[in-house]
């Protein structure tokens, strides 16, 4: 997967589920990677990377 189209899935998440869109990636992330599926996780992982990047620093 190319880092643009990451992160248009980045954007997508983030506009339809907010702040879940992390949670949301990192769990489609695992099932992935639990099924097998190398490749699909690791699409995930740079979806889950780029939403990490949107969002920005966590603030305390």
């Amino acid at each position: 997967m190319q880092p643009s189209t990451a992160t248009q899935y980045a954007r997508a998440l983030l506009a339809s589920h907010g702040a879940r869109a992390a949670v949301i990636a990192a769990r489609r992330m695992q099932e992935s990677h639990a099924a097998g599926r190398r490749k699909e996780a690791a699409n995930w992982r740079r979806i889950r990377l780029a939403i990490a990047e949107m969002r920005g620093p966590r603030q305390t």
